[in-house]
């Protein structure tokens, strides 16, 4: 967790940021969600799809897409004065997995992207959380012409731990990607909250 103090002089208060990881698989939609929530211009580190890439990358089901993010997305949202989000979206391909543990240290939690028409490619992100103990909530981008699955539905189909929230969104909408963002912190507060009680009970 990222934290930015200020001496509380001069009515200003002490801000706060958070660390908030999105993640999921390839094509899923992570850059767009982070291009569109980031309120500062999003740094990328996207490439052209190559020739070579094509034995490892499953383009099926996004043969549109013809670029690839081979580090992380990063991007900044304020959800209400003094608390603001760091956003690092994680790369989705199996090589460059590596990466997720420096991304995930200091990590309040996760958002992971799924796609109900792929929905197996985010089993290694849920599983990646729910290993190390992450809080995470599963956002399901609704995809234009894509057959349309309840909450419940998506969340017994990845077998989530109970309580684990399941939201329904647009990640090219702005509104709809802050929603997600407050409905995990809200629940990672509540989960690092039940963690420090049980500590000291």
């Amino acid at each position: 967790m990222v934290s930015e103090h200020s001496d509380a002089q001069d009515g200003e208060t002490a801000a706060l940021a958070l660390k908030i990881l999105v993640a999921g698989g390839f094509g899923v939609g992570k850059t767009t969600l982070v291009g569109a929530v980031s309120e500062i211009r999003p740094l990328r580190t996207e490439e052209l799809l190559s020739e070579a890439g094509q034995l490892v990358d499953d383009t099926d089901g996004v043969d549109q897409k013809v670029t690839t993010t081979v580090a992380m997305d990063f991007g900044r949202i304020t959800i209400r004065s003094g608390l603001s989000l760091y956003l690092f979206g994680t790369p989705g391909q199996d090589r460059f997995w590596f990466l997720w543990d420096e991304l995930s240290q200091g990590a309040l939690g996760a958002v992971v992207l799924a796609d109900t028409r792929r929905l197996e490619d985010c089993f290694p992100a849920v599983d990646y959380f729910e290993h190390r103990h992450i809080p995470f909530v599963v956002a399901v981008n609704c995809f234009t012409g894509a057959r349309t699955y309840g909450a419940q539905d998506v969340s017994r189909a990845l077998d989530l731990d109970r309580g684990t929230p399941v939201v329904l969104c647009d990640a090219r909408d702005r509104d709809s990607g802050k929603e997600v963002l407050i409905r995990l912190v809200e629940y990672a507060g509540r989960m690092h909250t039940a963690r420090l009680l049980d500590s000291v009970g």
